[in-house]
């Protein structure tokens, strides 16, 4: 983005930082895009406003976590003489996967107004069994009002996915939700010992091979 320029942290800006291209990820300014695409705020009395509001933090201090300072040495035979360092994220990769591990520990709230500041806060409910009352969520849980419907089984929601087609070693586990999987044998014809003919064309030879399909089971 044109107007997204680089970082401006103390330090980070000076002539050897532009001279060797280094330019820090402005975390500033995409934590002030994400406040104006989401809009305004809704009203506090929204339970669903303040859930996405949570979120969105938990979300933006995942991102901020994973700010780093990253230094790249210049000098006569790499010597480290000359020292330039910026301000880096780490992989998106990385963030997603500690905000999976957020999500598949999420807290389920409603709401609860609370008295001394006279507005809607988040709320716990206790689990059955526990000892404990219902608590605030902390600052680093994820959030969610609704149970989500299955979408193994055929529903309003789904199809289910009963006959989808997966993989054996990375999705049937997980997108069989538990029923196991068939394995159907199959000959698939393609292309092959393709060879340029003059003028001008392409002439290739119809090969055969058996390939494994892995369907979940319905």
């Amino acid at each position: 983005m044109e107007r997204c320029t680089c970082d401006d942290s103390p330090g980070l800006e000076s002539r050897q930082a532009w001279q060797w291209g280094v330019c820090g990820d402005n975390l500033k300014y995409s934590t002030k895009f994400l406040s104006n695409f989401l809009g305004p705020k809704r009203g506090s009395k929204d339970l669903r406003a303040r859930a996405d509001a949570h979120n969105t933090h938990v979300g933006i201090k995942a991102v901020k976590s994973g700010l780093r300072t990253t230094c790249k040495c210049h000098g006569v035979s790499g010597s480290c003489a000359v020292r330039t360092c910026w301000k880096q994220l780490s992989p998106f990769r990385e963030t997603g996967q500690a905000l999976k591990l957020r999500y598949d520990s999420a807290v389920k709230v409603s709401s609860a107004t609370n008295e001394a500041l006279g507005r809607l806060e988040l709320w716990a409910p206790a689990r059955p069994g526990s000892p404990t009352k219902g608590l605030a969520p902390r600052p680093g849980d994820l959030v969610y009002m609704e149970d989500s419907p299955s979408f193994c089984r055929p529903s309003k929601y789904s199809p289910g996915t009963g006959g989808r087609a997966c993989s054996r070693e990375a999705s049937c586990s997980s997108l069989c939700c538990g029923r196991g999987y068939d394995t159907q044998s199959r000959l698939v014809a393609f292309s092959c010992h393709c060879q340029v003919q003059w003028c001008c064309y392409v002439e290739c030879q119809q090969c055969v091979q058996e390939e494994l399909l892995y369907t979940c089971k319905h």
